[in-house]
């Protein structure tokens, strides 16, 4: 029988002047600034409003434990200047362990395909260094294939390469090595640009792409460039075991024999050796939040720079919206989206399938960060969805109702999270 967890209340507020952030703009970037309108910062939510914000999200986090959608979870509502209230409940794990923290270690899944990935492929595309529209095989020769030659670099970041969504080559037991060559010889299953998958090959490709015009590991590329200059320095792959106590646990794996604890839970990531561009970072609720924050503040914090507002924006608008939902790297809100029923475009955000999830409203100055491993102890449990659009759709009632009272008038009734589980 589950453990009901002790309810749990952290707040922190960070103290992140905006003349600092634009100080650490490199040579010719316009003086970056948080893209909501100065209105909207003159002050922050009043006590009340934030103590009420903090009791609705205890209760949606409570009653996630007590359904057993997950054992434990962490929520973050902020904004450029960091978090405005964060609210954890339960445990690491439903055995005896600690409470969540905004230290807490959580496999983030997919979102590695945003934390990650694509801050590399900002940078670089910023710098010259790849072109989105250029073929794959500019960059990876070796990936060959019947009309692979079509497929261009924006394509795999959009979804729409006409590569599967994901193939079981764990199950083959095989090296590191081996499993990366078998995703090379992947043929496509349409030509790019017929339908969006979404591609976990595709963003293991858009890894190695990464590696090779950087001559660095992935993992290393991301922590000399991203991590270190956005003071994100518990964001990593392959933790060390020093590390377990802060680990939140995973899923108990058929196919590991064990539950998955320290280790990534994504089977094609493990075999890959831990280190891939779909799945394998580590994060924290703090670092995800100066993440959110860097977004927010036109690409820097603290004088660490992502990168310039124009690529951000450029990253994170949509691309076409009759086709897809899909930025580049990122994903916008859409009618049964986990950014609930208030947070719209030009917002952007990701999941991951451990049951994270961040969304980043500009136009608000919000982000919405949710941390959890719904995961534990089995992926059939489906309680996430409901859980992510609740905790969204609280955080824009609370502080942006107005926005909420327009929309739910323009829909001509308020919405219920029942549409998007």
């Amino acid at each position: 029988m589950h453990r009901h967890a002790p309810r749990v209340l952290l707040t922190s507020f960070f103290t992140v002047s905006l003349a600092a952030c634009a100080s650490g703009a490199g040579p010719g970037t316009a003086s970056p600034k948080p893209a909501a309108s100065t209105a909207s910062q003159k002050a922050l939510p009043a006590p009340a409003v934030r103590e009420a914000l903090r009791d609705t999200l205890q209760a949606i986090l409570d009653r996630g434990v007590i359904d057993s959608a997950f054992p434990g979870a962490i929520a973050v509502i902020g904004n450029h200047d960091g978090a405005l209230v964060t609210v954890a409940a339960g445990h690491l794990d439903w055995a005896p362990s600690p409470v969540p923290n905004d230290r807490t270690l959580w496999d983030l899944a997919s979102l590695t395909k945003v934390v990650g990935m694509t801050s590399a492929m900002m940078q670089l595309v910023e710098q010259g260094k790849v072109q989105l529209d250029a073929p794959v095989q500019r960059y990876l020769p070796e990936w060959q294939g019947p009309n692979k030659d079509k497929v261009t670099v924006r394509d795999l970041i959009t979804h729409r390469s006409g590569l599967p969504a994901f193939k079981t080559y764990y199950k083959l037991n095989v090296s590191p090595d081996s499993t990366l060559k078998l995703f090379m010889a992947t043929p496509l299953d349409t030509l790019p640009g017929v339908r969006m998958v979404y591609s976990d090959i595709g963003a293991i490709l858009l890894g190695k792409i990464v590696e090779r015009v950087t001559g660095q590991s992935l993992d290393q590329y991301l922590k000399q460039h991203v991590f270190q200059p956005l003071g994100m320095f518990d964001t990593q792959y392959r933790p060390d075991s020093s590390l377990l106590p802060r680990i939140a646990p995973t899923e108990r794996d058929p196919w590991r024999g064990r539950l998955v604890h320290g280790e990534v839970h994504d089977e094609n990531a493990y075999a890959l050796g831990g280190v891939s561009a779909h799945a394998g970072l580590f994060s924290t609720a703090h670092d995800l939040s100066r993440l959110a924050q860097a977004y927010l503040n036109g690409g820097v914090i603290d004088g660490g720079r992502l990168a310039s507002a124009a690529t951000i924006r450029q990253f994170t608008t949509v691309q076409d919206s009759t086709f897809s939902s899909r930025a580049l790297g990122w994903d916008t809100p859409s009618d049964r989206s986990s950014a609930g029923h208030y947070i719209l475009r030009p917002a952007f955000g990701h999941t991951g399938f451990t049951g994270t999830s961040l969304w980043i409203a500009p136009q608000h100055d919000l982000y919405v960060l949710l941390l959890t491993n719904r995961v534990n102890p089995t992926r059939e449990h489906n309680g996430i969805g409901r859980v992510r659009v609740e905790v969204a759709d609280a955080a824009m009632r609370a502080l942006h109702p107005a926005v909420v009272a327009a929309i739910d008038a323009r829909r001509g009734t308020p919405t219920s999270t029942s549409d998007r589980q």
